[in-house]
């Protein structure tokens, strides 16, 4: 006999007896047991009840891996590791209005005409909505399958019937299971759907999309849950204000973590950005203070952005400290660190971070480069305009050696850069044309570029 498990309906807590009140949120009557929609009656069952155990001993170890399937969206490919797995469940996030279900309807259409069967879900418009954007983006003629429906059963009765090999549902706070006593969006909901889509993406070998919506802290709506269950995370980024959207994996069980792929919105959807790089250094005008260029990495492709700072005095006895695509927290230790070591104050002066063109950067190896904008916004000394600048700074003052020099510097000349500044040590590395500067530790760097400290 199976084991009755209980989940709070408004926090997804899970309990192995029913009480009255959460121990979780504290809500009351908000516990009810679980039931899964393949553990009904066999009428309604979506699948076999149990399965089929195999010896470990019996598995063949020359099994070639399961074919990929390329859309011809690089970025896109790029980003799940080198194209669609079979059998995968994958979970895309962001912001409303960001692009999701403008970037997965032209991914359906690139896939359908690639191959794959493919069933688009839609829980928030009507067909004759979805054929509107299609036609708009230029993909009436995509051999593409559109529903409009938001009960799970439904769905997964269809999907059985049809058998696609790629099934896009957007989204997944839409769905309703009717084995859950709770409204649409709601965390049970969320967690019961998702585990019903993965479990019938594995035992069908469809692939599943999914879309998710996300809160105000810009996670996945819903129990984390959900993101542990599924095969790979995608995250939608980009600013409102600016027409770069990026396409990041958090998670991916079939690829590299941390893997970026860079779009451009334009009037007929999403373009690629094969040039990232040159794209966020297009707006770069004449050498100004506080303005520096770093050569970072995310996932495996090197990416040269600008950063902006400005240092400002204060008339607040609190001055600002303000960061737009960087973590806060680090740019404090970088003003305490050039405080502590090189005798540079920042006492009463309001610091503002920019990196240009709505990129995120999470990586420390823009240390150096976050302190060279500081000191460069605040002794009003521009850095030259063919420099790169890349670094993780320690809390003692030294600086450590970057992962993957050799392609941040080939990034950088291959942009017709001739310099770099990065820490010393590690392994001797050159690049025709481009002449490698080194700094010891922060305060010979300072002492160096800017006779401070």
């Amino acid at each position: 006999m199976a084991k009755k498990t209980f989940s709070c309906s408004a926090c997804g807590a899970s309990f192995s007896k029913w009480s009255g009140r959460c121990e979780g949120c504290g809500e009351w009557n908000t516990i009810a047991q679980d039931a899964g929609l393949s553990a009904g009656p066999a009428s309604k069952s979506l699948g076999q009840k149990r399965g089929t155990p195999i010896q470990l001993s019996d598995l063949s170890t020359e099994e070639t891996p399961p074919p990929r399937t390329c859309c011809g969206m690089g970025e896109l490919d790029r980003v799940l590791g080198g194209g669609l797995v079979p059998a995968s469940a994958i979970l895309v996030g962001g912001d409303p209005g960001i692009g999701k279900s403008t970037l997965l309807l032209q991914a359906a259409a690139r896939f359908a005409l690639s191959g794959l069967k493919t069933i688009y879900v839609s829980g928030e418009e009507a067909p004759a909505q979805v054929r509107m954007r299609a036609q708009r983006l230029g993909l009436s003629d995509a051999p593409v399958k559109l529903a409009a429906e938001t009960n799970l059963r439904d769905i997964l009765t269809t999907l059985e019937s049809e058998k696609p090999q790629l099934a896009i549902i957007d989204s997944i706070q839409t769905m309703w299971a009717d084995n859950v006593d709770s409204a649409p969006g709601s965390v049970s909901q969320v967690r019961a759907a998702a585990h019903e889509l993965t479990n019938f993406a594995k035992r069908k070998g469809i692939s599943v999309i999914m879309v998710g919506h996300v809160t105000k802290d810009g996670q996945i709506a819903g129990p984390r849950v959900v993101e542990h269950m599924v095969d790979t995370v995608l995250y939608f980024e980009g600013e409102r204000g600016h027409q770069f959207r990026i396409l990041r994996a958090v998670k991916n069980r079939f690829g590299a973590a941390d893997e970026i792929g860079v779009f451009e919105m334009t009037g007929g959807g999403l373009a690629e950005v094969t040039n990232p790089s040159a794209l966020f250094l297009s707006e770069r005008g004449e050498p100004s203070a506080g303005s520096v260029v770093f050569a970072g990495i995310e996932g495996t492709r090197p990416v040269l952005v600008e950063l902006q700072a400005l240092v400002a005095p204060s008339p607040h006895s609190q001055p600002r400290r303000t960061v737009v695509g960087w973590d806060g927290g680090r740019l404090a230790m970088i003003l305490a660190v050039l405080e502590a070591r090189c005798g540079i104050p920042f006492t009463g002066l309001d610091v503002y971070l920019n990196v240009a063109g709505g990129m995120k950067i999470s990586e420390p190896a823009a240390d150096l480069a976050v302190a060279a904008a500081l000191l460069s916004a605040r002794e009003d000394v521009a850095l030259p305009a063919d420099t790169v600048v890349f670094g993780e700074i320690s809390l003692s003052g030294a600086l450590r050696p970057a992962p993957q020099t050799e392609n941040r510097l080939k990034e950088a000349q291959k942009l017709g850069f001739t310099s770099a500044i990065a820490p010393s040590g590690g392994k001797s590395i050159s690049v025709s044309g481009l002449s490698l500067r080194k700094a010891p530790d922060l305060t010979g760097f300072v002492g160096e570029f800017f006779g401070a400290g």
